[in-house]
């Protein structure tokens, strides 16, 4: 079989859990995931033709997003500063729910929390598009309550390499965990770290998330965990991923390397049926190999 009778992936275990504690807020607080309310935090007076408009006195890191996130909601007014109350210098979402979507490269922790319904964030982030100026994350559909993978005004910028090779060190040490030899592959069973001993709770150990780990498809679809990227953007650290199916064919792999120049397979490491824990050439998701992988970077990287 592709990987082993047994097969890869937990059934019972939510994807991704899709919701993160507001920073610094009151305990209990939540984001949703989804959030189908119109925004009352969009100022009023600002009609369709003030969607135009820079941002004035931004400061911070200028370094770019790679990505992209989703909006909710009409109306949201993005100011001048990182200050709500500041100037509005344009808008999003102003003739339909969700229309735009937003890039940043840097965010904002204001301190103050604005909230809708029980999406509540303190952060404001900077937009290089679709317009510029300083938008409260709160409207990004994300279950976040900060942007992921971008940087944060005076805090330490993402470390992508060293984050890399520590996601690597940790899938590399269930090659010998278990008194010399790999962990044994099981849905069922937990680790002696509080992982479980599949595929996806392989992964979630490599990048440290919360015991016993998330499943397939929450490392696949939670854009809190990962984001899609294109073959040949993989480095080490990224993830294959084939999330359709059921937990009898759904699994995930770690990138490690190209295995050569032409991109014709690759190292990777993987928790596979009848082995356990392994660390070897492989070509899922390549052409010629198993066309349902597909590439994705976990947003912990910041690139």
């Amino acid at each position: 079989m592709r990987r082993g009778t047994g097969m890869e992936e937990h059934g019972t275990t939510q994807p991704g859990g899709g919701t993160t504690p507001v920073p610094g807020a009151a305990s209990g607080l939540r984001r949703p995931l989804l959030r189908r309310v119109l925004p009352t935090a969009a100022a009023v007076g600002l009609g369709i033709t003030g969607i135009a408009g820079v941002a004035h006195g931004a400061v911070g890191s200028t370094q770019r997003s790679a990505a992209d996130f989703p909006t909710w909601g009409t109306r949201w007014v993005v100011h001048a500063s990182a200050d709500t109350g500041s100037p509005a210098v344009g808008m999003i979402n102003a003739s339909a729910p969700g229309k735009d979507r937003i890039t940043a490269d840097y965010q904002v922790n204001t301190g103050r929390r604005v909230c809708e319904g029980s999406a509540c964030s303190t952060y404001m982030a900077h937009l290089t598009g679709p317009v510029g100026g300083f938008l409260t994350v709160v409207a990004v559909d994300i279950p976040q309550d900060r942007l992921p993978g971008i940087p944060v005004q005076g805090g330490p910028p993402p470390r992508p390499d060293a984050s890399r090779q520590e996601m690597l060190a940790r899938a590399a040490t269930w090659l010998t965990a278990d008194n010399g030899s790999p962990v044994p592959y099981s849905q069922a069973e937990v680790w002696r770290d509080g992982y479980r001993q599949d595929c996806s709770g392989y992964v979630s150990m490599a990048l440290r998330l919360p015991t016993p780990g998330t499943n397939t498809v929450g490392l696949a679809t939670d854009r809190g965990l990962t984001r899609p990227i294109s073959l040949g953007a993989l480095k080490g650290g990224d993830l294959l991923i084939d999330a359709s199916g059921d937990n009898n064919n759904r699994h995930v792999v770690i990138f490690e390397k190209w295995s050569d120049a032409a991109h014709s397979s690759y190292t990777a490491f993987e928790q596979r049926g009848d082995h356990g824990t392994d660390h070897r050439s492989l070509t899922y998701g390549l052409p010629g190999g198993d066309p349902e992988f597909r590439p994705y970077r976990p947003v912990v990287f910041g690139d």
